[in-house]
């Protein structure tokens, strides 16, 4: 009798995570491991932020995957275009099978396996690895009124809409607006920034690679694996700031006020770009060009409440009408929406919505008692306030792969619930005793709790995550497992 035949793999999205879960899935031998991407082209995030200047706020070594370094990056900081390209080369490069088009709206398991839905017919796999991240739903803030201009989200960035010469109305200062804001000022008559909190903003060292850097990273991967390691320590030093030692908090903050200082000449405008938080309880921004381009003379930077949309621009709490030929918006995703609006039942027909009614949670951000053979990519507290997310995800596929070589086909691997309380209770104490304990509502969901974050640094995540331990789950067996050339 042949052996049994290896499990297969359903991953849903084709970003970083979902690409690379894949490719570390193909590397290890399972062959029949496919991606279900709703949109026409692969990317994520990096397919759907077009806007003027997009581009990673960590160096490009670190923002890529350890098993495919890439030593043409064209700048220290690749800008969105090349971080597309690199994600298509990966489909490529690694042979990977991907479905475009085909939009999951949801999944249930029954008799060992995943039955999913999607826009274009029923997958069945032994394995399901959501990997939609939190970055991929834009958040619009609830605003009475209407607008009866152009109004778009940056990202989904409408470049049928030409700014020169318009008076745009930019909502939020998140990461996308520090970016994009410097790059449509010079065409516009008037920007008018309406920020609700200021960011925390600090210098970019980017720069162009010349050819010889080049030519080092093909000649000598080591030249780049050790900017990739040192780009690490530094990222576990900004986390370890935002997270436990105030000290460096402390640091980070005088690098900010001398850079704010330094240029922003005009007192009045300096206060107003003062974050009125703790650092850390939003993610620090990197920029070299976002304090000129409000001090520029066609840039007004309101701190007034906005009350309404009126056809013609934003009115603020202070009865004032500001006029607008364009409305941008700034304002993040929903990222405490884990899967939405995706319906996933797993044992019984236990939803997962009702699974997370008191907010969501999985053990080890990656799976959740009653839904076996689910993996999650990028799910709950598994973000981060410094550091590069990529190095969370190569720890969650480590994980993954592991669980998914001790599944038998026809059986399913349940998390047991006791461990995922645990962890659970865990993430609940540390980050209420964290910086983002004291935050506002930014790192929190509907019902107060803290689902995005992870509490403690990328090396302590590695190190829980680098193998599974049998003990955290049990068997769940429902049906005789199908073997190889039956």
């Amino acid at each position: 009798m042949r052996a049994p035949r290896k499990p297969s793999v359903a991953v849903i999205g084709a970003g970083f995570g979902g690409l690379g879960v894949a490719s570390v899935l193909r590397r290890a031998g399972f062959a029949d491991v496919t991606v279900l991407e709703r949109a026409d082209d692969v990317g994520g995030v990096w397919r759907d932020n077009t806007y003027p200047g997009a581009a990673c706020d960590v160096p490009s070594s670190l923002y890529s995957y350890s098993f495919s370094p890439n030593p043409d990056w064209p700048r220290r900081y690749a800008g969105q275009p090349d971080i597309h390209a690199y994600l298509r080369r990966t489909v490529a490069t690694e042979g990977l099978r991907v479905r475009c088009g085909t939009e999951v709206t949801g999944a249930t398991f029954e008799d060992g396996r995943w039955r999913i839905e999607t826009s274009t017919g029923t997958v069945t796999a032994d394995v399901l690895v959501p990997a939609v991240g939190q970055l991929s739903r834009p958040a619009i803030p609830d605003i009475p009124g209407t607008f009866a201009g152009p109004t778009f989200h940056s990202a989904r960035w409408d470049h049928g809409v030409d700014l020169a010469g318009r008076r745009i109305a930019v909502i939020g200062t998140g990461a996308s607006a520090v970016q994009f804001v410097p790059r449509i000022q010079p065409r516009a008559t008037r920007v008018t920034v309406f920020q609700r909190s200021a960011p925390y903003v600090v210098p970019k060292p980017d720069r162009a690679y010349r050819p010889w850097h080049r030519h080092a990273f093909e000649r000598y991967p080591l030249v780049q694996q050790l900017g990739r390691l040192a780009t690490w320590g530094v990222g576990e030093l900004l986390t370890s700031a935002l997270t436990s030692h105030r000290s460096l908090a402390r640091l980070v903050d005088l690098l900010f006020r001398v850079h704010l200082r330094r240029q922003v000449p005009d007192r009045a405008l300096r206060e107003r770009l003062v974050p009125d938080y703790e650092i850390g309880c939003k993610r620090l921004l990197f920029s070299n060009d976002w304090y000129p381009a409000l001090t520029s003379p066609n840039v007004d930077v309101v701190t007034e409440k906005i009350t309404e949309l009126t056809p013609t621009g934003v009115r603020t709490a202070d009865g004032r009408a500001h006029e607008a030929d364009v409305v941008v918006y700034g304002t993040g995703f929903a990222a405490t929406d884990f899967l939405a609006p995706m319906r996933i039942r797993g044992l019984e027909g236990r939803e997962l919505a009702d699974e997370w009614a008191g907010g969501a949670s999985a053990y080890l951000g990656l799976t959740v008692p009653g839904f076996p053979n689910m993996f999650l990519v990028y799910g709950p507290n598994t973000n981060l306030g410094g550091n590069s997310v990529i190095a969370m995800l190569e720890g969650q596929f480590a994980y993954i792969l592991d669980v998914v070589r001790r599944i038998v086909p026809g059986s399913g691997v349940d998390v047991r619930r006791e461990a995922a309380d645990r962890f659970d209770a865990e993430m609940r104490e540390r980050l209420g005793r964290s910086a983002w304990a004291g935050c506002a509502s930014w790192y929190r969901d509907d019902r107060g709790r803290i689902t995005t974050n992870w509490p403690g640094l990328v090396r302590e995540y590695r190190r829980r995550t680098a193998r599974a331990d049998a003990a955290d789950y049990r068997l769940v067996t429902t049906r005789t497992p199908q073997v190889e050339g039956a």
